[in-house]
């Protein structure tokens, strides 16, 4: 692959906007961020007009896109048709989602993840199961038919799986502090989710190994001036990461605001799509363990009225939390971006540095997606 300089842009390095100068990729990979003066006169000039380079987006929560669900479609292909679908919209990377489902559709997603991994499909980097170890009492869109607790034959076959990253939503009423304990030990990453634990349970799974909340606020026991609940615990531990869905459906923009400033620990809030089938397609209806779901002005929903997903991509995330909920651009890229490669331990993206991989969103002046580059190359 040519060596080449995307010029004429502010160029966001994963920690701050910097104006006057020009990435350089070389084989896939980001060279060098440098003063446009400082170029080589023989390097190729791509040329933007204004706007900003930043990091292509990391997403570690996508149920489907491209009128895919994981769960319908738990093979390679599906895996490369939801990538491409949100590459569209700048992720780059991605964790497709298996949601609570019949243990042959779950580990089927998980070794249709483990070889489109092998296979190098573009943007998959991981999976995450959300399911089917939770709480009924929040059970959101998930079917309680199939939700159940974690069994010790269950857990040994989470156990001896290869697929890394692997993020796993589980609820403490489902999962034991035990069986977290040995699922961390074993690499597998935890969140909780869809849960109705009170503060000190969830504080509790927290110290057994657990480290993220899956969608913050939504499906999990609220914040309350008594009792803390899920909400509570997450926000108080430094250690803990959370993802939140930016969509203006599921969280007001003011408790988005209030969440961020107060939850300890800097760089812990990622924002996610928890996007479905829907994303990148016309088509307003589709099924969802066999109940319908309607797309209606960007909501998702089933029959009752109760969320599913979302219609959301990372691109609009990015904009709400810079439009609606007033963040300054260098953090909202930072949730976009940075803080999720973080979560994953994955140092070669996130950040425009030497040595990362030259994955990239070209956002114009008006705050629309121009242009997606992976390894180096335009999509």
């Amino acid at each position: 692959m040519s060596t080449f300089a995307l010029t004429g842009a502010a160029v966001f390095d994963g920690e701050t906007v910097r104006e006057g100068v020009a990435v350089v990729v070389s084989d896939g990979l980001v060279e060098a961020v440098c003063r446009r003066d400082g170029l080589p006169r023989d390097v190729e000039r791509r040329h933007l007009d204004g706007g900003l380079i930043a990091p292509g987006f990391v997403d570690i929560q996508v149920n489907g896109g491209g009128g895919v669900l994981l769960n319908d479609m738990p093979t390679v292909e599906g895996v490369r048709r939801i990538c491409e679908a949100h590459r569209r919209f700048g992720s780059t990377a991605l964790l497709p989602t298996v949601i609570t489902d019949r243990p042959e559709v779950t580990y089927a997603a998980i070794d249709a993840v483990g070889e489109a991994m092998r296979l190098g499909v573009p943007g998959c980097v991981g999976i995450h199961v959300e399911g089917p170890f939770i709480a009924k009492a929040r059970k959101g869109a998930h079917d309680p038919a199939l939700i159940r607790p974690m069994t010790e034959a269950e857990l040994k076959r989470l156990l001896a799986t290869t697929v890394r990253p692997l993020l796993l939503t589980v609820a403490p009423e489902s999962v034991s502090d035990d069986q977290i304990r040995r699922l961390a030990a074993a690499g597998i990453i935890v969140s909780l989710g869809h849960s109705d634990a009170d503060f000190a349970t969830a504080a509790s799974a927290f110290h057994a190994g657990a480290r993220c909340g899956t969608h913050l606020f939504n499906a999990m026991s609220p914040l309350g001036h008594r009792e803390p609940g899920l909400v509570g615990a997450i926000l108080d531990d430094p250690e803990v990461w959370c993802g939140i869905i930016a969509d203006g459906h599921h969280v007001h923009p003011t408790s988005i605001a209030t969440a961020l400033r107060a939850k300890r620990g800097s760089g812990k809030v990622l924002a996610i799509t928890d996007a479905m089938s829907t994303v990148g397609v016309e088509e307003d209806v589709f099924e969802l363990n066999g109940r319908r779901v309607t797309r209606r002005a960007g909501r998702l929903t089933l029959d009752d009225g109760t969320l599913a997903g979302s219609d959301l991509t990372m691109i609009d995330a990015v904009r709400y939390l810079r439009d609606v909920v007033g963040l300054p651009m260098a953090e909202v890229l930072c949730m976009a971006s940075l803080y999720p490669a973080q979560f994953l331990d994955d140092a070669s993206r996130g950040r425009l540095v030497p040595g990362a991989r030259a994955d990239l969103v070209w956002i114009d002046a008006g705050g629309r997606l121009g242009r997606v580059w992976l390894g180096g190359g335009l999509r």
